[in-house]
């Protein structure tokens, strides 16, 4: 790795998240946090696409009109996603969230076109875990409170927390709460890093 490729590689971790500095997988964000599991799995699904989309439009690039540049783009990820679909059955419904999710898309468009496939690659899979890991954390901290549970297990029950008085808070499991949290996360960020508000 050199030092271009491993800052492709942890950008997406801080300075240039997707989700807190892009803007971008906003939806899925909201869709899929109501527990750990499933956000999870969208974030480990997310990486494999983004990751070997960008890699096989860097591949072919040169000999994609671009009048259907657009066209190949959403077959190449449909694919991937039909693959990736037999894992993560549990995504149901969601699972359309990876074909349209911004974040794919936009490194195809943005990076892959013009960028050779290694890097390329590394871009993708950098912004699919900078993803998973807002979609991890929001998972993490709304299961816990929503729920009491982390992964389905009740850890405030062990804890006996209800026995204290506690009451889970109904509101972390609902979308607008995860908006909520998104938006935490962005301000905290900024607030830690002032070049970020020029973004």
């Amino acid at each position: 790795f050199s030092v271009k490729n491993l800052k492709l590689l942890t950008s997406p971790f801080g300075q240039n998240n997707p989700i807190t500095v892009q803007i971008l997988g906003i939806c899925s964000a909201l869709a899929v946090t109501a527990k750990l599991k499933p956000a999870f799995v969208m974030a480990l699904s997310v990486i494999v696409v983004t990751g070997f989309s960008s890699l096989i439009i860097s591949l072919i690039r040169k000999g994609i009109p671009s009048r259907i540049r657009i066209i190949v783009q959403l077959v190449v990820v449909a694919a991937l996603v039909i693959l990736v679909y037999d894992v993560s059955k549990q995504l149901s419904v969601f699972v359309g969230l990876i074909i349209t999710n911004c974040i794919i898309m936009g490194r195809i468009e943005a990076f892959a076109l013009g960028n050779k496939p290694w890097a390329s690659f590394l871009d993708g899979i950098g912004n699919g875990l900078g993803y998973g890991l807002i979609l991890v954390i929001l998972g993490f901290v709304r299961e816990l409170l929503g729920s009491g549970s982390i992964w389905g297990y009740p850890i405030f029950e062990k804890l006996g927390l209800y026995s204290v008085g506690y009451v889970n808070n109904g509101l972390m499991i609902l979308p607008p709460m995860a908006l909520i949290c998104v938006g935490l996360i962005i301000w905290v960020q900024r607030s830690r890093n002032k070049n970020l508000i020029e973004k």
